[in-house]
């Protein structure tokens, strides 16, 4: 049993990727003539689902793709053209495929109702023959239950190493009636390079009776059709015109597929070959290495191969390593004073171990790395949507794709993504005669971009729509209760209290914005994944969110610091500078809270000791260092008693193991054995109580 859910599993995941293709495919299918080679990717994606959902008794999603399929085929064949019904219809079928398959996944029942309704849409486009013909083809109705089928099998020369015997499947077509057998010997080759193993023949088979259904031959071959061999199939033709239009016609695939055939393809069927394998081949070569918890990642094998190599690196530093000891004792005893020249090697090993080990530990952490367009992929199908419903033209522009982030982070990443896109559309651009009157294309522009700047991955969404006016923020805010009337915020300031929890600017509360949710879940998001976000606007030009986030939530480079006789750690790239602290510059506002004038901009004081509470720390600014970090555009100076090295650490998460701290954002585990804390900068900064001027405050 445990098998058999791993081969489940697989066959998901697969499913799932495939739903994805044909997402993709029918978002950049053009209406008119169908594009054969789009078409054909999105069909593949939809026979390997239901190829593959007959093996685990996915009945449901077999009949419901079925119906999808015969859509497909008609366009695949050149009688239908694409519409954007139609196309909207697949979409939902997608959105339908995806929903049943989640809930096979968590083993919840399917929602058969909203399933049927797709259906029958899909079936009201089949029936009504709008862009079709559907007097070239046969109903299921007018193919005869009995007659003459015309048979061709074409097998792989695989197929008897699979445990297939193409003379079991005859006698089993014998049990339907008569059966009449005809072998193609055109590919058997030269005694000399006949190999036993391998099959070089074809069959033509003629099956007669009274009672033959297309469904019990589809029966008979469902082991090994699209995996194995291709199937023909030609059912009898109900007039003579029908009969000769089997020579002409295109295929339609032959599937084991409960359901029946709601309409035929000018009276022939054909198997697609499938270069994909199948669910049950491919979930068999992966039983081993299946996962047993809950998710996977597809690594690509240059990564594990470059494992496989760092560690035989490993091994042989550690095996001389190994040999140190026995240097050590035998210098020791043929020099009574000592000869320590061992030691110059057991350095130069230790050398080797530590770059090997950092190396296996990028690499390790490379395999966790997948391309942002893991995030990406979902924005087409959202722009179209969303752009629909509301009457606007947009035109998606993605960059960057191949750009790569940690597996966890990018899962994380995709709701405040959504969130964004949907408000640039919404909030951003604007209708296409509004921006046609503003002098500007009837159609919008949204831009998603991500690359590396520094040691973050940076991701921008950018819209030429109308921009954010810092005036209408302003008025809400002081609406709402948000800011006061006599405020001193800048304007990206106010700009930015779009992320304040509950804000809102929409006059109308619809299902894609207005109740005040989506941006404040954006901040929290981003910063539960130690990023940050900001949004810089042009009125009338458009505005640019941008999104920056480490690499990995694993590792981290770190400058340790001491505050009285704790350790901790600060996220390097968070850091500025380092400095002497000038008393003479220090300024105190309102009593308490301190300012410290760097060159041309005052930036507050936060003493750590204070805000963690540590006794035996430095109290006299003179005596200790501030340490300059940013986060989010704002500046301060964090005042510790001292700076150690810089080192690589692991994050462990202190809220699982520990408790949840305020400017705490982990702890790590240092050389010397002790825990260390690393610090949540950007917590620290916004939290820190202080009434302070402008970063450009002279």
């Amino acid at each position: 049993m445990d098998m058999m859910e791993t081969f489940r599993q697989t066959y998901l995941e697969e499913s799932f990727e495939g739903l994805d293709v044909m997402e993709t495919g029918l978002l950049n299918l053009p209406p008119g003539v169908p594009d054969n080679e789009k078409i054909n990717e999105i069909f593949r994606a939809a026979h390997s689902i239901k190829g593959g959902s007959g093996t685990f008794g996915f009945n449901e999603i077999a009949g419901f793709t079925h119906v999808l399929e015969t859509l497909l085929d008609e366009m695949r064949d050149g009688r239908r053209e694409v519409t954007q019904d139609s196309v909207d219809a697949m979409l939902a079928a997608v959105d339908i495929l995806r929903d049943m398959l989640t809930k096979l996944q968590n083993h919840e029942p399917i929602d058969e109702e909203r399933a049927n309704e797709v259906q029958k849409r899909m079936e009201v486009i089949l029936g009504s023959g709008e862009n079709g013909s559907p007097e070239d083809g046969l109903s299921e109705a007018e193919i005869p239950a009995g007659g003459e089928w015309k048979i061709q099998l074409l097998p792989e020369k695989e197929l008897l190493q699979t445990g297939n015997e193409p003379i079991r499947i005859f006698r089993e077509l014998e049990t339907l009636g008569t059966l009449t057998v005809e072998v193609s010997l055109e590919d058997l080759p030269d005694i000399s390079l006949f190999q036993p193993e391998s099959l070089y023949l074809k069959w033509n088979l003629t099956l007669s009776g009274d009672s033959v259904t297309e469904e019990a031959i589809k029966e008979v071959f469902e082991w090994i059709d699209g995996d194995g061999a291709e199937i023909i199939l030609t059912p009898p033709s109900a007039t003579k015109m029908e009969a000769e239009s089997t020579t002409k016609a295109s295929a339609e695939p032959v599937e084991a597929a409960p359901e029946p055939v709601k309409k035929a393809s000018k009276g022939k069927t054909k198997t697609e070959v499938n270069k994909k394998p199948s669910a049950k081949k491919s979930a068999a070569s992966t039983a081993t290495s299946a996962p047993k918890q809950e998710g996977s990642i597809r690594v690509d094998l240059s990564k594990i191969d470059q494992m496989v190599n760092l560690v035989g690196e490993l091994v042989i530093t550690q095996s001389m390593l190994s040999q140190f000891g026995e240097y050590a004792e035998e210098a020791s005893a043929g020099h009574p004073d000592g000869d320590f020249a061992w030691v110059d090697k057991l350095k130069e090993g230790l050398t080797h171990l530590e770059r090997h080990t950092r190396e296996l530990q990028e690499s390790v952490m490379n395999i966790r790395m997948l391309p942002v367009s893991f995030a990406f992929n979902r924005m087409p199908r959202i722009v179209h949507d969303v752009s629909q419903k509301l009457g606007k033209e947009i035109d998606l522009v993605m960059e960057g794709e191949s750009t790569e982030l940690d597996k966890t982070m990018l899962e994380q990443l995709t709701d405040p993504l959504v969130h964004i896109v949907r408000n640039s559309i919404d909030h951003g651009v604007e209708t296409p005669d509004v921006r046609i009157a503003a002098g500007k294309p009837g159609m919008g522009t949204v831009k998603m971009a991500a690359f590396h700047q520094g040691g973050n991955i940076m991701i921008q969404i950018t819209d030429d729509g109308a921009g954010i006016d810092h005036e209408v923020i302003e008025a809400k805010a002081i609406e709402k209760g948000v800011i006061e009337e006599d405020h001193n915020l800048t304007q990206d300031e106010i700009i930015n209290l779009i992320f304040h929890a509950g804000f809102s600017t929409a006059e109308v509360v619809s299902d894609i914005s207005g109740r005040g949710v989506g941006m404040d879940v954006v901040r929290r998001n981003i910063k539960s994944l130690g990023g940050s976000v900001d949004v810089k606007t042009k009125l009338g030009e458009g505005s640019v969110f941008t999104i920056s986030l480490p690499l990995t939530l694993a590792i981290l480079d770190g400058q340790l610091c001491t505050v009285g006789s704790q350790t901790f750690v600060f996220p390097l790239l968070s850091i500025i500078e380092s400095i002497q602290v000038d008393k003479s510059l220090v300024k105190g506002i309102a009593g308490e809270k301190e300012l410290y004038k760097l060159r041309d901009s005052y930036i507050p004081v936060i003493r750590l000791h204070d805000k963690l509470g540590v006794d035996d720390a430095k109290k006299d600014l003179s005596e200790g260092l501030l340490v300059v970090v940013e986060s989010s555009g704002q500046r301060a100076g964090i005042f510790v008693d001292d700076l150690l090295g810089q080192q690589q650490v692991v994050i462990k998460s202190l809220e699982n193991n520990f408790m949840k701290i305020s400017g705490v954002a982990g702890a790590t585990i240092l050389g010397d054995g002790s825990v260390s804390l690393i610090l949540d900068v950007m917590e620290t900064v916004s939290s820190h109580k202080s009434v302070t001027a402008p970063l450009n405050a002279a």
